[in-house]
């Protein structure tokens, strides 16, 4: 039993100092920080000139008030006051809110790994210049060898 325990907790350890862990965990530190950072800029920046140019509306306050067990429908002044006095809603305004952060999440995220995808290219393309410029190819076997190579390390062929 304490070998077996001993067995998961080195496996475990493992499992948590891997470097692709750690890099998730970060990402995730980081993904959270960027979710608060675009529901802010879509709260505070992005909805409210777009309300006002709607005609002053508050996205946040668009809702539907169901019927009550009686078939009243109850008019409130707010979502927080309807809420509040337990009516039944249909939160429209919040999930408009809710879509456009996840479009400018979406459109951030495929702008950041482009980014990421064009500095791996370039970084590539000077890894092959380097390689080029300091290796070649066996004429005999075709392995790649040290431009300053005068005999084959693979083949022992003259070069």
């Amino acid at each position: 039993m304490i070998q077996r325990v001993k067995r998961w907790a080195d496996e475990f350890k493992t499992f948590a100092v891997k470097g692709n862990v750690i890099d998730m965990a970060v990402g995730i530190i980081i993904g959270a920080a960027f979710g608060k950072v675009v529901n802010s800029v879509v709260a505070d920046i992005i909805m409210p000139p777009m309300g006002w140019i709607m005609g002053r509306v508050d996205f946040t306050n668009l809702y539907l008030t169901l019927p009550n067990t009686q078939g009243e429908i109850a008019q409130y002044p707010s979502l927080a006051a309807a809420q509040a006095a337990g009516a039944v809603t249909i939160n429209y305004g919040l999930f408009i809110n809710t879509i456009i952060n996840f479009v400018i999440v979406a459109f951030a995220v495929f702008l950041l790994i482009k980014f990421i995808n064009k500095l791996r290219a370039t970084v590539e393309k000077k890894e092959e210049v380097i390689e080029e410029t300091t290796t070649k190819e066996c004429p005999k076997c075709f392995s790649t060898i040290n431009i300053k190579a005068t005999k084959c390390p693979h083949c022992t062929s003259e070069i």
